[in-house]
This record gives structure tokens, C-alpha cells and sequence, in this order.
């Protein structure tokens, strides 16, 4: 089912129904959609094993644990390496993975190489995740910021 013809009308009509409320019951789903809740289950079940669903969470607002402060950045990578020393975009890719306050990173396309997306208390947060984590790793040549004024849309929901 890796390709998207795989999907039936069902299959999308389900995914939009859990995508909008993944604890919404099979029973409702299944009244939604036209199935019996065992034939939703089945149908679930099969989107989980194939990958198409890739697993299920809560979404936080980050303002209501305190992290009122969402910037993007650009950041670009050295580009030389001397050959016993591991690859710099490796090293990079390795330690966002520990950053707490990365929730999201992106390799891109342009003059910068990666795009990361971080949530931080305020600008005093921001300013020691900066100094004292991004811009000391040996890897970053650069970072250029984008600050948040006002979120238009956000949502996790894909158009299928």
C-alpha cells in the first residue's frame, strides 16, 4: 500500500475521521464512513501495518506549558571535512535529535542547509539555546532567525 492508488474512498474517509479525532470510537467512525466498527478496525489495523497511519499522539499547545516563543531557523552547515572526522551533517543531524527545544528540522533546499523549527519560554530561553547549544556546535557556520508574531493556520491534518 505504498503508493497512494492503494487507498480506497474508505480508506481516506477514515483517515480523515481519525486524523480530526484519533480516540473517535470505530463504532462512530464506522456510522460516518458506512462500515460495521469491525470493518474499521480491519481497515485500521492494515493502514498501521502498512505505515500509512505512523502512530498516534497528543498534540500540546505550547503556550499552555509555558513556551510562548516559536522561532524558525536557517542554519548552514560547514561544508569541509577532513577525512577521520565524521561527516559535519551527520554530527548535526545527530545532536538535534537531543535538543528539547527543536520540535521540528528539515533539510532545504537554497544557501542554507537545514531548517529547524524551535519552541522556547521567551526570548531568554532563546537567546542561551542560541549561544550556549546551536551556535557552539561544530558543525554550524550560520543560523539566520524568523520569529513567530501570529500563527495562520497549523495543522497536522494531510489533504487525502
Amino acid at each position: 500500500m505504498t503508493e497512494l492508488q492503494a487507498l480506497d474512498k474508505l480508506d481516506k474517509a477514515i483517515l480523515r475521521r481519525l486524523q480530526h479525532n484519533g480516540r473517535e470510537t470505530y463504532d462512530l467512525v464506522g456510522e460516518q464512513v458506512g462500515l460495521s466498527a469491525s470493518a474499521v478496525l480491519r481497515r485500521v489495523k492494515r493502514l498501521e501495518e502498512a505505515g500509512v497511519i505512523d502512530r498516534y499522539v497528543a498534540l500540546v499547545k505550547p503556550e499552555a506549558v509555558g513556551l510562548g516563543l516559536t522561532a524558525y531557523l536557517n542554519v548552514r552547515l560547514e561544508k569541509h571535512t577532513e577525512s577521520h572526522k565524521r561527516n559535519p551533517m551527520d554530527l548535526f543531524r545527530a545532536s538535534v535529535q537531543t535538543w528539547p527545544e527543536v520540535v521540528e528540522c528539515a533539510a532545504v533546499t537554497g544557501e542554507m542547509d537545514y531548517m529547524l523549527r524551535v519552541v522556547v519560554r521567551d526570548m531568554a530561553h532563546y537567546s542561551r539555546f542560541i549561544m550556549d547549544t546551536l551556535l557552539k556546535h561544530p558543525s554550524v557556520e550560520d543560523c539566520k532567525t524568523s520569529f513567530v508574531l501570529d500563527q495562520v493556520k497549523v495543522t497536522t491534518v494531510m489533504p487525502v
